[in-house]
């Protein structure tokens, strides 16, 4: 794991003042229902910046940073996609049709929303929910 914290000033030069406000609403949403281990990363070959919310080794969610644009992605594996199936109608239209192109692997559905304001927020949550129970009230 490298040492590569980017600072707000670099984030926000990287992807615009809009969307900082947007990446930084959306750790606040997490950080508030979820304690975890925070880890920033390379993003590979499509991303600059990775940061990534695990605890006991498993992945919540991560988010990532290039240049105009935010990335949050959710992998939900088998048990957790039953769950979301079940519930599916109760989610926003773009929430579903990431869910309906997302490809299934082996590991699950690796699900990626490029999110440009807060309104999927609440359905975020409610997938992360599916993978964990919020641990911080």
């Amino acid at each position: 794991m490298l040492d590569i914290r980017p600072d707000a000033e670099q984030i926000t030069a990287l992807i615009g003042k809009s969307l900082y406000g947007v990446w930084s609403e959306l750790c606040a949403l997490i950080d508030k229902n979820y304690d975890m281990e925070c880890l920033w990363d390379k993003g590979g070959k499509a991303w600059k910046y990775e940061y990534k919310y695990r605890r006991g080794g498993k992945t919540l969610c991560a988010l990532y940073a290039r240049e105009n644009c935010v990335g949050f992605m959710v992998i939900l594996g088998k048990d957790e996609r039953l769950k979301f199936e079940k519930d599916r109608e109760n989610y926003g239209e773009e929430v579903q049709r990431i869910y309906d192109e997302t490809k299934n692997y082996h590991d699950g559905k690796w699900m990626m929303f490029e999110p440009t304001d807060t309104s999927l927020f609440n359905d975020f949550i409610r997938l992360l929910g599916i993978k964990r129970k919020p641990n911080r009230k």
